[in-house]
């Protein structure tokens, strides 16, 4: 799937969207249903997911944000047991890190430098504010659960 140019985005933000998508699929063994890209216009409200930072010529958070159980049932799927409380937590940085990492490294093929930060775990009501940018991926797995990745960009 391509991502097609959002009205009044850059070409960069396209790309990036489709390199998020191509990320996703090297790092997750299912097929994902992925929904157009939406910009995200309020504060991102969440009760779990991991925030990614990156660094460089590419600046602002990637989050991925899903229900503990949708995030549990993608853990069986790729390691084939059921993952709670600290291994689920484990999970959820590590496929933050998995997806980021993947990202970089298709960001640096086109010529950016960029880096990863340590993945922070949310827990509980979070809000997050102040991005220029913010776009938003729904992505399905049939018989998984639905993850939102954003891309909350700076400058």
């Amino acid at each position: 799937m391509s991502i097609q140019l959002l009205r009044d985005q850059e070409p960069w933000t396209t790309e990036l969207l489709n390199m998020t998508v191509t990320a996703l699929k090297n790092v997750v063994p299912l097929s994902p249903k992925v929904t157009p890209p939406k910009v995200l216009r309020s504060e991102l409200e969440m009760t779990y997911g991991v925030l990614i930072g990156f660094t460089g010529d590419l600046k602002g958070n990637l989050v991925i944000r899903g229900d503990v159980n949708t995030f549990g049932n993608l853990g069986q799927v790729m390691f084939g047991m059921p993952l709670q409380d600290e291994m689920l937590q484990s999970f959820t940085g590590e496929l933050g890190n998995m997806l980021a990492g993947s990202m970089a490294t298709l960001v640096s093929l086109e010529g950016r430098a960029t880096d990863i930060t340590a993945p922070t775990v949310m827990q509980g009501s979070s809000i997050l504010a102040g991005y220029e940018q913010s776009i938003m991926l729904s992505v399905h797995y049939e018989m998984v659960g639905k993850l939102d990745i954003f891309l909350m960009l700076k400058e």
